[in-house]
């Protein structure tokens, strides 16, 4: 990244070189290493031929392998032998110096210095090396200077919200733009769902008997109470006068006839005696039962 202020690690990264005092083979040639120069690598003692052979890292500038006896750099999971590491325009060595990491590319500060600059969107000054800064969308601010368009604070390298040109730091964008939750009155910051034109967070919107979520799930509401389907049936809903069963107005039954504070599902409000279906036609109830103009004269 351009304008990354670094050091590269000088060293063996995840080996140990030593003279072997033990009766130890070399794990890939099977040679004694008692007295001996090993490296040890991945819980495996090898000898120093053989370690260059299967396990040394290669260098990224001369593509050869860095021996055991070899300084190494490494940086970002690329390695150099020490006299390898240098600028890539002025060859100056960078293993013991601070550099640039730009384009894939090692720079020592001043060779760094010339190249052009990005400029901050914020102060419009140059962003050199050892700057810390924030690029977002190919645009690039000093870190003190990408700030909250409303409150003005520093967001540095904190978490933000765009707008447009603008940008909002998280308490100011939930004062401005959130929408709140009716039930806890916070800021929805992502997710949420809608119901009448009200926001809710889907942890909130829930039934008011079981607590069980209802996004997504079918429910009822009753004088701005929510309820699941199972507990509208068992808490809430009238039974039928007829069957006896909960009268939901979900699926088969949605039609409800309703008469002298009794009620009952369309399907099953029909006359005592000769069972025909009475839905929308005339009937006589007698002494708490329903019957047919017919079979109500036989009575």
């Amino acid at each position: 990244m351009a304008g990354c202020f670094c050091h590269g690690c000088l060293g063996p990264s995840s080996y140990k070189v030593g003279t072997m005092a033990e009766k130890f083979d070399c794990h890939y040639c099977r040679d004694n290493l008692q007295g001996k120069k090993y490296v040890q690598k991945d819980g495996h003692h090898c000898c120093l031929k053989c370690f260059d052979k299967f396990c040394a890292n290669t260098c990224v500038q001369c593509r050869k392998p860095i021996g055991a006896d070899s300084k190494e750099v490494h940086y970002k999971n690329r390695y150099w032998h020490d006299t390898c590491f240098r600028c890539s325009k002025c060859l100056q060595p960078l293993a013991s110096e601070t550099f640039v990491a730009k384009d894939n590319k090692i720079l020592c500060n001043k060779c760094t210095t010339r190249e052009d600059n990005p400029k901050c969107k914020g102060c419009l000054k140059p962003i050199v090396a050892g700057d810390q800064n924030v690029e977002y969308k190919g645009t690039v601010w000093h870190k003190d200077c990408f700030t909250c368009s409303n409150c003005k604070q520093v967001i540095g390298t904190g978490s933000f919200f765009p707008k447009g040109e603008d940008f909002y730091c998280v308490t100011c964008h939930e004062a401005k733009f959130a929408k709140h939750c009716v039930k806890c009155n916070k800021a929805i910051t992502s997710g949420g769902i809608t119901y009448q034109d009200q926001p809710w967070h889907a942890e909130c919107f829930v039934c008011v008997t079981c607590s069980k979520k209802l996004a997504g799930q079918r429910f009822t509401a009753v004088e701005d109470q929510y309820y699941c389907v199972d507990c509208y049936k068992n808490f809430v809903a009238k039974k039928c006068a007829g069957c006896k069963n909960p009268i939901t107005g979900f699926g088969k039954g949605s039609s409800v006839v309703a008469y002298e504070g009794q009620s009952w599902h369309d399907y099953c409000f029909h006359c005592k005696k000769c069972s025909v279906n009475l839905a929308n036609k005339r009937f006589v109830f007698h002494q708490e039962q329903v019957y047919c103009p017919d079979c109500a004269k036989k009575l």
